[in-house]
């Protein structure tokens, strides 16, 4: 575990960067990403602005220094190849930055499980121990089309409230979180939580639903995990691991 390092506004900026860049090669390995669509947003480090991807970049392609610098309107600030942004895309993303100041970092995807999901009436069944840590912790919004209307983002915040995972229904997922690794666990573990549903639905055997005391305890259970780190402002040793793990199979992220 790593120890609690201050930061300039430089260094937040470099670190945000490589972590950011590091969570679209992620997406890519664990094929989590949809061809160029889909984004994720983090703050840049400096006041209301924020990268993303560049448009027309796959997320096997990114590299941290291509990323382009935004404001909270995504209109571009700093675009090293040229290429501008998928502004439509960052509809959802402006939306929940400029609502929750304490979040750093925001992650939307459209896997084949999430979508499934997405499209079951119940939603999220709180069946197995990595969909039990969004027990009564996931927010979901409704499908509007394309999200493409401004007027959407009033509704999208309502919907997401305080929390840090949301279903968009007939849609996909989302996560956000203080940092791009936080945002980044919570996804994985809800894209598993998705795999783990479908799968079990799958079979067509009959479902075991733990206790509702023993769901809330387990939901309790991972939040003091994350609380713990946040409070101590050390390093999370699984993100430390992801970050490894994308220098064994991406290592030009950080370029």
């Amino acid at each position: 575990m790593g120890a609690h390092v201050s930061l300039g506004s430089e260094q937040l900026a470099a670190s945000a960067r490589t972590d950011l860049a590091a969570a679209y090669r992620l997406l890519a390995h664990f094929k989590m990403d949809d061809s160029i669509f889909t984004h994720i947003s983090a703050k840049a480090g400096v006041g209301e602005q924020f990268l993303i991807n560049s448009y027309g970049t796959r997320f096997d392609e990114v590299k941290a220094s291509e990323l382009v610098t935004i404001d909270i309107d995504g209109t571009v600030l700093d675009d090293p190849r040229g290429h501008g942004i998928n502004a439509a895309g960052f509809v959802i993303h402006s939306a929940i930055h400029g609502a929750r100041p304490e979040i750093g970092c925001v992650l939307h995807t459209h896997t084949v499980a999430g979508v499934a999901v997405a499209c079951m009436e119940e939603g999220l069944l709180p069946m197995n121990q990595w969909s039990l840590q969004f027990h009564d912790r996931i927010a979901y919004h409704d499908f509007e089309g394309i999200a493409v209307n401004l007027e959407e983002r009033a509704r999208l915040v309502a919907d997401l409230g305080t929390h840090k995972a949301m279903i968009l229904r007939n849609h996909g997922l989302l996560t956000c979180g203080r940092t791009v690794g936080e945002a980044f666990v919570l996804m994985h573990n809800l894209e598993r939580a998705c795999q783990a549903q479908v799968a079990a639905l799958g079979t067509g055997r009959p479902i075991r639903l733990p206790p509702r005391e023993i769901a809330d305890l387990t939901a309790r259970q991972y939040e003091t995990w994350d609380d713990l780190h946040a409070a101590s402002g050390a390093v999370d040793p699984e993100w430390a691991a992801f970050l490894r793990l994308t220098r064994a199979v991406a290592p030009d992220f950080e370029h």
